[in-house]
């Protein structure tokens, strides 16, 4: 079953939604978020006016396009955060903060922020907590 370009482009924004939910939790940047000019996708501006195109395209499996999007975003944060003068690492890994950022990733059909170190820590794209 093929799916329609509305399927993908519900699917590109619920992806968004997630993944910026937790760039609200665990960043102190914020985006200015502009649909880009063929509308395939966004470009996230940072405020030193600097852009980063996210976009991704369905291909079936559940949880890429959101892993995908996560892992253009968290591009975008680093950046921006360094811009800022801040620690470029988002979203910080709680089993080793300030060493490396989680990895978006894919885990049973669910996109999940984990530890590149293969430690247990795997919170669902979209559930980050925000800090105490």
């Amino acid at each position: 079953m093929s799916r329609t370009e509305s399927e993908s482009e519900s699917e590109f924004s619920e992806a968004l939604a997630a993944v910026l939910r937790d760039l609200r939790a665990q960043c102190s940047v914020r985006p200015e978020v502009r649909e880009d000019e063929d509308g395939s996708g966004v470009v996230l501006y940072a405020p030193d006016g600097s852009g980063h195109g996210v976009w991704a395209e369905a291909d079936g499996r559940p949880g890429v396009v959101t892993a995908e999007v996560a892992d253009q975003v968290q591009g975008w944060a680093v950046e921006a955060l360094w811009a800022a003068g801040e620690h470029a690492v988002w979203p910080r890994c709680p089993a080793h903060p300030d060493t490396h950022p989680l990895a978006a990733a894919v885990e049973r059909g669910t996109a999940v922020w984990r530890c590149p170190r293969g430690t247990a820590t795997a919170v669902p794209v979209g559930e980050l907590p925000s800090p105490e």
